[in-house]
């Protein structure tokens, strides 16, 4: 049985099931891959931005975080497939922080060194899609568990209600 309640650092795992209303699933997968189109919807992206190190690349990632907290960034690699299972198209994402000595850490902004996110995209069987994620990371630095467990919960449905009117924006921005 996974533990879903780590108790050395008393922050849950997420698992989120959901829907994306007519957005179809190559599409989904096409916003949420793009970088440079994150960087217009998603108010909480500083920078963002690939780069190659020893021939891997790597996703480096500053996130915006409300006053008096200290910025995090996540140094990370992703991997984008298209699966064909029984007949079905699933898009998998998964996501991995890494440790890159060339993408070091800045002062002032705090690392997020444990981080994980897993996604599966698949149609809904009309002109959406269906959507499977697990996440977890732990920020770092002072902040309460109650208040990262909290703000995780109201982040997520919010992030997806984002990525909905990002695909609705994409066909006309690409």
């Amino acid at each position: 049985l996974p533990i879903l309640f780590p108790q050395q650092s008393g922050l849950y795992e997420y698992k989120i099931f959901g829907g994306l209303a007519d957005c179809p699933p190559k599409l989904c997968v096409d916003v949420y891959m793009d970088l440079d189109f994150r960087k217009e919807w998603d108010q909480y992206v500083k920078e963002l931005y690939e780069k190659t190190y020893d021939g891997e690349k790597v996703i480096y990632w500053e996130v915006k975080y409300p006053f008096p907290l200290s910025n995090r960034d996540y140094v990370y690699i992703r991997e984008c497939q298209e699966m064909d299972v029984d007949g079905r198209k699933i898009w998998v994402v998964l996501a991995q922080s890494v440790s890159v000595p060339q993408c070091p850490e800045k002062p002032g902004i705090i690392r997020v060194k444990s981080y994980k996110q897993s996604l599966a995209i698949e149609s809904d069987g009309k002109t959406g899609s269906k959507v499977y994620m697990y996440y977890f990371d732990n920020p770092g630095g002072m902040i309460p568990s109650w208040l990262v467990n909290w703000a995780a919960k109201s982040g997520v449905p919010t992030f997806l209600k984002d990525m909905q009117k990002a695909c609705c924006n994409y066909s006309k921005s690409t």
